[in-house]
């Protein structure tokens, strides 16, 4: 089906729907006991530069769960890029190990990984593109919207709110283009994605998008409402300012969930979510800016509406799929 997953622009609808369905078929197995182990004995290493909670969790037990053993290497654990060049780490590990993940910067760091080592190579997370996280929305999207038999003929429209040209947006746009969902991001002009994506996209793939900074456009008639945190991994904490004052009118909240007319409208975010003072980086917000709820309101996150632990757990049945469907080939 796929020897590598590096990016959703990547692969074909076929390819996406082919995930999605072996995703919901071992997920059903993992369910009832009678999941077949496809990576006995394969050893995989797990390469993070950036750390993470549902990302490791989700590979560790997607590779538990078949039969598999993992390696972890955090951000200080590897001498790759500082010591050793991309091209030596991937041919070392591509002799030891029977695939690799990636999790960390650069796009093109994960395709010399891919380039050099031999094996397969899967993309957790780069600041160009996350793959896995828009497997793991779409299963969750397929999931809830076909629940309700009157859609059976029907395509969602999923809605984006905020940094509408950050890897999550980017890689959820592509995904719906590819798929056939109609697409909305409600942003700032200055966070929207390049327009040379969205024309290509359009072009090629017949895609319904809308990029606009009215959320009432964006958000008409939406079946989902997607969000993410304002400040991604890596960037530096000066942004937080910017974008607080940018962004503060495009936070979901009641107000704007009934602005998508729909009283059956989700909620997705690919988490971790700041919508209380539970953290430690929300209670610095509060005192440095007195907002107690940035992307997300607590009312919100936690309404019937929401569905992110759905979403959230979906990485795992998502990413499994992704590596069985690697060496399935």
């Amino acid at each position: 089906m796929i020897k590598h997953l590096l990016s959703i622009a990547q692969l074909s609808a076929e390819q996406i729907e082919g995930l999605v369905e072996l995703a919901t078929k071992l997920k059903a197995e993992k369910k009832n006991g009678t999941e077949k182990q496809y990576l006995k004995g394969k050893n995989i290493v797990l390469l993070f530069e950036k750390d993470s909670t549902r990302t490791r969790c989700a590979f560790e037990v997607a590779v538990a769960d078949q039969g598999g053993s993992t390696t972890y290497i955090g951000p200080t654990g590897s001498q790759m890029g500082v010591k050793e060049s991309i091209a030596d780490t991937a041919r070392v590990l591509g002799r030891m190990y029977d695939g690799i993940e990636y999790r960390g910067y650069g796009q093109t760091i994960v395709e010399d990984l891919a380039r050099y080592s031999g094996v397969p190579v899967w993309n957790g997370l780069t600041n160009e593109t996350h793959p896995t996280q828009f497997l793991a929305d779409y299963l969750t999207i397929k999931e809830h919207f076909y629940a309700n038999p009157a859609n059976k003929d029907k395509k969602p429209k999923v809605v984006f709110m905020g940094t509408a040209d950050n890897n999550v947006a980017m890689s959820l746009m592509v995904g719906c283009a590819k798929v056939g969902m109609e697409y909305a991001a409600a942003s700032p002009e200055c966070y929207f994605p390049p327009t040379q994506v969205v024309e290509k996209l359009r072009a090629e793939c017949g895609a319904k998008i809308t990029i606009t900074t009215s959320i009432e456009e964006a958000l008409k008639d939406a079946d989902f409402v997607y969000t993410d945190v304002w400040v991604s991994m890596g960037e530096p904490k000066s942004v937080w300012a910017e974008r607080i004052e940018k962004l503060l009118p495009y936070q979901v909240n009641s107000t704007a969930m009934k602005l998508t007319g729909r009283e059956s409208t989700k909620f997705l975010h690919c988490l971790p979510a700041f919508h209380d003072l539970k953290t430690t980086v929300g209670k610095q917000i509060f005192e440095q800016f007195g907002i107690s709820e940035m992307e997300v309101t607590n009312e919100v996150f936690e309404s019937e509406a929401s569905i992110v632990f759905d979403e959230a757990e979906n990485r795992l049945h998502t990413i499994k799929a992704a590596m069985v469907a690697s060496f399935l080939n």
